[in-house]
């Protein structure tokens, strides 16, 4: 996966970014931080995994599908974004 590779350095880093905001979250629980708090920064995670999430998926539609070298490969892609979908919309 090419393309994994070239962004690789940059997902890395929204991935540790990601992964110092749920040690922020385990902190403020241990810490008896206020709810609405905890909850703010849940959120925060969440729009950061989908965030992440986004720009894997535009990649493969963009190398897999839209860029393929050929109809089965183009055809493959689709199908293997098809069954991530299926499983991300659950």
């Amino acid at each position: 996966m090419s393309h994994i590779n070239r962004n690789r350095t940059k997902l890395l880093a929204r991935l540790r970014r990601i992964k110092g905001q749920v040690e922020g979250v385990e902190r403020a629980l241990e810490a008896e931080v206020e709810c609405a708090e905890v909850l703010r920064q849940i959120a925060s995670i969440r729009g950061a995994v989908t965030g992440l999430t986004n720009e894997v998926l535009e990649e493969h539609l963009r190398v897999h599908v839209v860029d393929a070298a050929d109809d089965a490969a183009r055809e493959k892609g689709a199908e293997e974004m098809i069954q991530i979908l299926k499983s991300y919309l659950k």
